[in-house]
């Protein structure tokens, strides 16, 4: 039996190791408070902004959207920065340019220097959600690593739940200032950071990729669950790198490739990928379309205006209702930690795109309703609306939000692990950025309960594409991930799934107390 076929968790578990890849995933996915605290401070934010510096709603959606696509910047040359000083490095580098950013939009004086501050904050957001789902993966043993790889999800959610908490707080400044303090105050996650993340170790498998051999079993014997799960991890990760297993040593040469491994990574990865990989790539791109394609970021960036749609007018009771939105969102996501590693990810991918189309359907109807009675309120219809977008956010949140980064993080193999999450980022805010610089102008079009129709019908394509190509990764080992999508056939696949599910069956559940 090869060392990847063998169970991961087999032995007594070091509770104390696990308290430190929990720690150190915790540390790394705080990188992505800053995308959250973003999406949530701008939803409250744009009506004050729209109000002092008179923009149209175009440049509104513009506003809104652009910071996504500036994201695919700060992505892609993550995977590049990660790849060359560290992972560990990158989150900090991350935090400091969307320090930068907010700097600049806290300080704005007008639209062209605001939108100067979402360059640099999109490049430093496309750096973050990069590299702390790679970094929190790596670092996690297999028998948690759905939990772990969860948390940036969490962080940002909890970063949504802050930036609508800083648009209730500051809402009594005056026009002019609050604005600009609920943008600027954003600098303030980015310090700590990176203060917390000169006590987290470099990745393993980072360090086995420049041939520090000691370092990475150093690592592994800290984070992984026995000792001899960190001895297979190691010959593993070896392997995967093209460092034969018994070549061992502090430090040791890693073989050179005959182009250089930039163009090598893109060419396993775009260029001349092999079927299993084109799997995977299609796999990964599929499934960050559609958690983006879903509306979700409509419904969170334009929830006010979605509830004063739904009749509630006064900015206080607007911020409140959109306040209780993050609480949902939050506490919905702490849910879906515990459930990835032992639900699945494949069973919450499906129910999550389930309950979200039907509550799309849900609001279109509320809203549709309370347009054609504007001169009367029809109660049942406004809290049909405000179920359904509770019901929404839940339903992501418990599922296709955490799922995406850490369905990503895992089926990549160890060489394009990097630039594969970069590609599927890149789908992700490119995605998000076309449904946020529309959803006003979609609204015009087809009404505003139209496009949370649309928006449905697109959950129930995603229902269909998560059914027939996600196949269920819970309890393998990053290593072993590849024979999931190398079948070849029918029978293959239910061979596949046989060992899958003896796997999880050996696999040892995580210390109660987390």
């Amino acid at each position: 039996m090869a060392s990847s076929d063998i169970p991961a968790t087999v032995g007594t578990k070091k509770n104390g190791n696990f308290k430190f890849a929990f720690t150190c995933a915790i540390f790394a996915s705080m990188a992505c408070i800053i995308l959250g605290y973003d999406i949530g401070v701008m939803s409250g934010a744009a009506i004050y902004i729209k109000k002092d510096l008179k923009i149209t709603d175009v440049q509104l959606e513009v506003l809104m959207g652009i910071l996504n696509l500036y994201a695919l910047i700060g992505s892609f040359a993550a995977g590049r920065t990660s790849d060359w000083i560290g992972r560990r490095f990158t989150v900090v580098f991350a935090a400091a340019i969307f320090f930068t950013g907010a700097l600049v939009m806290g300080f704005a004086v007008n639209y062209a220097m605001l939108m100067a501050g979402r360059f640099v904050a999109g490049v430093g957001v496309g750096y973050a959600v990069m590299i702390a789902p790679v970094y929190t993966a790596e670092i996690s043993p297999a028998s948690a690593r759905g939990f772990l790889t969860s948390f940036p999800e969490v962080f940002i959610n909890f970063g949504i739940l802050l930036g609508y908490v800083s648009n209730y707080a500051f809402a009594c400044l005056p026009l002019h200032l609050g604005w600009r303090v609920m943008l600027g105050i954003g600098a303030a996650p980015s310090v700590l950071l990176a203060f917390m993340v000169f006590v987290m170790p470099e990745s393993p498998r980072w360090l086995v990729m420049k041939g520090r051999i000691a370092d990475a079993r150093a690592v592994l014997e800290q984070t992984t669950d026995t000792p001899e799960e960190a001895a297979r991890r190691l010959d593993d990760i070896k392997a995967a790198a093209g460092i034969p297993r018994d070549l061992d040593g502090d430090v040791v040469a890693v073989p050179k490739k005959q182009s250089s491994e930039e163009t090598q990574v893109w060419k396993e990865l775009i260029l001349s990928p092999t079927p299993a990989m084109r799997r995977i790539l299609f796999s990964v791109v599929g499934l960050h379309f559609f958690q983006q394609a879903s509306g979700i970021d409509s419904v969170v960036l334009y929830s006010p205006r979605v509830f004063k749609t739904a009749g509630i007018t006064d900015d206080n009771q607007l911020l409140g209702a959109t306040c209780a939105v993050g609480v949902v969102k939050t506490l919905t996501i702490l849910i879906a930690t515990f459930l990835l590693d032992r639900v699945g990810r494949r069973p919450l991918a499906l129910t999550s795109t389930a309950g979200m189309a039907v509550s799309l359907v849900g609001l279109g109807t509320g809203l549709t309703v309370v347009g054609h009675h504007p001169e009367t309120k029809v109660l049942w219809a406004v809290a049909l609306c405000i179920a359904s977008i509770l019901a929404f956010v839940s339903f992501f949140s418990i599922g296709l939000g955490p799922i995406a980064g850490v369905y990503t993080s895992e089926i990549f193999p160890l060489q394009v692990r990097a630039l594969g999450f970069a590609v599927g980022i890149a789908c992700n805010r490119v995605t998000s950025g076309v449904v946020s610089m529309t959803f006003l102008s979609l609204s015009k079009a087809i009404t505003i309960g139209g496009s949370f129709y649309l928006y449905s019908g697109i959950c129930a394509l995603a229902w269909v594409f998560f059914f027939t190509c996600l196949p269920e990764t819970r309890g393998r080992t990053l290593e072993a991930m590849g024979k999931l999508f190398n079948m070849e056939d029918t029978d293959s696949m239910a061979e596949a799934a046989e060992d899958q599910a003896a796997t999880k069956e050996k696999a040892v559940e995580m210390p109660a107390n987390y």
